[in-house]
C-alpha cells in the first residue's frame, strides 16, 4: 500500500451489517484496525420499536418540527434505522433515512479526534499554549489545546450575540477568529478545573490545529476522522452557502417567534447556509449512518493510535445542579457509560452517544433548531432508556449494561418543555 504524507488510512473493508466495519490501513509506520462489536442483523423487537416511535413523534411534535431521522442499534437484539414526517409542515416529501444534514456540535468530537492524532504523531502537544498557533487573543497565554478541547479553557460562547446574524443572513461567511472573538469578549471562568459549554473555544481549536499542520480543517477531518473510519457522506463543507450535500438533504428549519410563543404553522427553511458559521465547532454534515457509525467508533476511541493519556478519564461535573452522571471532557459529554454529543445549529438539532464496552449507540437529528438542542438531546436518552430494555435476539445474551435513567423521566421533560404555539396576528 502507497504511503502517504501525515497520516492517510484507508479502509479496507465496508459493512457487514448496518454498523459492522473492519478498517484496515496503514500509514509511515503505523496501521490502523478497528473491529466493532458484532451487530445481530435483525430488527429490534416490535414492543420496542413501538415504544421508540411513540417518543420520536412526541419529540417532533414538541420541538416544533416536520420530521426526525433516528437511528439505534443494540448489538445484541437488533437495529431500528428510520425517518419520521415531511419536509415541510404542509406535506411535501416524505423524509428518508439516506438524507444529509448537519450534525452541530458533534463536530467538536471530530475536532477533538484532530488534535489527539496530531498530538499522536508528534505534530503538536496538547499542553501547547494557544497563542502559540493562534494571535491576537487577549489572555489566553495559560490556556492550552487540551484546554480548548475539554472546555475547560473559561471562555465564553459566541452563540448569544450571533445567533440572529446566523438565521437572518445564513449565507455570511465568517472568518473563525471573528466568529470566536464574541466568546472571548465575554466574562471569563475558571480556567483548567472547571467546563464550560464553549463553542469559541473549538472554533480557536480548529484554527489552531489547521496552523499547526498546514492544512485546512476539513481536510483535517476527512484524513484524521471520515476516511480512517469509512464515512463517505460526512465532512466539513467549504464556507460557500449551501445545502448539506449534493445529494439527498432534510431540510432545516427554525420557528419565527410571535408574542406569545412561536408561529409553529410556517417554520422558516434554513437549509442553505455557510458552514462557517459553525467551522470546527458545529459545521459537519452527514448521514444518519453515518453518524451512527462515527459514534460508535468515537467512544470505543478507535482512531487513537496511543493509549495515553486518556482522553475520556478525568471527566468534570456539566454543572453544579445536574446529575452526577452527567459529565463532560475530550469534546463529548458523559452520560452514565455513554460517550457523545448533542448541540444545534441553524435548521437542525443533533445527538449522538454510544456505549464503548457493548456499542450500543442511538443518533437523533430533528429538523428544526428553534429551541437549541434540548429535544435531540432528550430524545436520544429516552431512545437511549428504552432500547437498553430490549431482549436479546435469538442466541444472544444481553450483557451487563444499564442507564442512570427512564425513559419516562425524558419522555415527561419533552413534554414539559414543548414549544408553545401560537396563531400570527391577521393582517
Amino acid at each position: 500500500m502507497q504511503l502517504l504524507s501525515s497520516r492517510r488510512w484507508r479502509a479496507a473493508a465496508a459493512t457487514a451489517a448496518v454498523l459492522g466495519l473492519v478498517l484496515t490501513g496503514c500509514s509511515a509506520g503505523e496501521s490502523f484496525t478497528y473491529t466493532p462489536p458484532a451487530q445481530v442483523d435483525a430488527a429490534l423487537p416490535d414492543d420496542t420499536v413501538t415504544a421508540m416511535q411513540a417518543a420520536v413523534d412526541n419529540a417532533i411534535v414538541a420541538s416544533g418540527a416536520t420530521g426526525a431521522i433516528v437511528g439505534v442499534w443494540v448489538p445484541w437484539s437488533g437495529s431500528w434505522v428510520s425517518a419520521s414526517g415531511t419536509q415541510e409542515r404542509d406535506g411535501g416529501d416524505e423524509i428518508a433515512t439516506d438524507m444529509s444534514f448537519r450534525i452541530a456540535d458533534v463536530t467538536r468530537l471530530m475536532t477533538c479526534d484532530v488534535l489527539y492524532a496530531l498530538a499522536d504523531e508528534g505534530t503538536v502537544e496538547l499542553d501547547a499554549k494557544v497563542p502559540k498557533y493562534v494571535s491576537g487573543v487577549p489572555d489566553m497565554e495559560d490556556i492550552t489545546l487540551l484546554d480548548l478541547c475539554n472546555g475547560t479553557s473559561g471562555v465564553g460562547s459566541s452563540e448569544e450575540t450571533v445567533k440572529a446574524a446566523w438565521l437572518n443572513t445564513p449565507e455570511r461567511v465568517w472568518a473563525p477568529l471573528e466568529l470566536a472573538g464574541y466568546g472571548l469578549g465575554r466574562d471569563r471562568t475558571t480556567p483548567h478545573t472547571t467546563f464550560r459549554d464553549s463553542d469559541a473555544g473549538y472554533l480557536l481549536l480548529g484554527l489552531a490545529l489547521e496552523r499547526a499542520s498546514g492544512m485546512t480543517a476539513s481536510q483535517l477531518i476527512a484524513e484524521y476522522v471520515t476516511e480512517p473510519l469509512g464515512l463517505p457522506d460526512t465532512a466539513l463543507p467549504n464556507a460557500a452557502s449551501a445545502a448539506p450535500s449534493t445529494g439527498p438533504v432534510m431540510t432545516g428549519h427554525y420557528l419565527g417567534a410571535v408574542e406569545g410563543g412561536y408561529d409553529c404553522t410556517a417554520p422558516i427553511d434554513i437549509t442553505k447556509l455557510s458552514s462557517s458559521s459553525g467551522f470546527t465547532d458545529s459545521g459537519v454534515v452527514s448521514t444518519i449512518t453515518d453518524l451512527g457509525r462515527y459514534a460508535q467508533a468515537e467512544a470505543a476511541q478507535a482512531l487513537r493510535t496511543k493509549d495515553e493519556p486518556n482522553r475520556y478519564g478525568a471527566p468534570l461535573p456539566v454543572s453544579d445542579q445536574g446529575p452526577s452522571w452527567y459529565q463532560a471532557t475530550g469534546g463529548g459529554y458523559l452520560v452514565g457509560s455513554l460517550v457523545g454529543q448533542h448541540g444545534w445549529t441553524p435548521g437542525y438539532a443533533t445527538a449522538a452517544y454510544s456505549d464503548p464496552a457493548t456499542g450500543f449507540t442511538v443518533a437523533v437529528v430533528l429538523n428544526d433548531s428553534t429551541a437549541g438542542a434540548i429535544f435531540a438531546q432528550y430524545l436520544s436518552w429516552e431512545l437511549a432508556a428504552i432500547a437498553s430494555k430490549a431482549a436479546p435476539a435469538s442466541g444472544q445474551t444481553a450483557p451487563e449494561f444499564g442507564l442512570p435513567f427512564t425513559s419516562e423521566q425524558y419522555h415527561r421533560a419533552i413534554t414539559d418543555a414543548a414549544l408553545v404555539c401560537v396563531a400570527p396576528a391577521a393582517g
